[in-house]
């Protein structure tokens, strides 16, 4: 297959990528030309050896990441919430967050990108999601029966520099804390301790106010079956913790809100 049909398909998501780390559109295709004119120069820049869409990205990193400019946070111009997080993001973890949370690649994915370690791409996005919580930091409400993985979600929220609004096992314990307490997010397991519901309870919560949620649940398949709304933001259990901290810092950074449509978790 010619190089020009490996990297076409990837071209308009690619733009996205490049508008997001650059700051502009004007900007972003710039960059996007300057890797397809190198390209056209030295075809070795896509490494054939990687699937075609880390290829595209990979080359392209290599352009970006060439010039000194863009090792360092700069001015951008104004745009919605999300633009204006993205420029308080220090440079390598805003490249591993966008890669991870807009563009949809795995950490492994995002290393190859990147061409670093995934130890050193799991850290980059740690520290991502750490300077996002300076600026969004919040409170979360855990929906989880499961004690041990309760304390897990509770270390990794914390660790990201949020607060721990408080940990429900039942639909009703949920229901009256998030009532009281008011949280900026929420991550909801989906089978809870009584034979109860954490959809149900999301519902019942979306109904009184607009909050992040994050469906985290050992049975994906009960939510993602084509006959409802779906949620944005679902974790399948056995979670890892570089999963669950890039989702909730995407949650938080995009700040959506549930309550515009009730029975997704968006």
């Amino acid at each position: 297959m010619s190089l020009s049909a490996l990297v076409g398909p990837q071209l308009p998501f690619l733009r996205r990528y490049a508008r997001a780390l650059s700051g502009s559109q004007a900007s972003g295709d710039a960059y996007v030309v300057a890797m397809l004119e190198a390209l056209v120069e030295d075809p070795t820049l896509f490494d054939s050896d990687c699937e075609s869409r880390v290829a595209t990205y990979r080359a392209f990193s290599r352009i970006w990441n060439a010039l000194p400019l863009n090792a360092v946070t700069r001015g951008r111009e104004p745009g919605t919430p999300a633009e204006r997080r993205v420029e308080g993001i220090t440079p390598l973890p805003r490249q591993a967050f966008l890669l991870t949370a807009v563009e949809g690649f795995t950490s492994e994915q995002a290393a190859q990108v990147l061409e670093r370690s995934p130890e050193a791409v799991s850290r980059l996005i740690e520290a991502a999601g750490r300077e996002i919580s300076e600026q969004v930091a919040t409170s979360v409400l855990i929906i989880e029966d499961e004690p041990i993985i309760a304390m897990d979600l509770e270390s990794i929220v914390k660790g990201l520099g949020h607060q721990l609004a408080g940990n429900a096992r039942t639909r009703a314990e949920a229901v009256e804390m998030a009532g009281r307490l008011r949280p900026g997010l929420v991550l909801a397991d989906i089978r809870l301790a009584d034979g109860s519901s954490g959809l149900d309870a999301v519902q019942d919560i979306l109904k009184s106010f607009a909050v992040p949620v994050i469906f985290i649940t050992a049975y994906p398949e009960t939510l993602l079956t084509g006959q409802r709304p779906e949620p944005t933001f679902l974790i399948a259990k056995p979670f890892e913790e570089d999963m669950v901290r890039a989702v909730v810092s995407q949650a938080l950074f995009f700040d959506a809100k549930a309550g515009r449509e009730p029975a997704t978790a968006a």
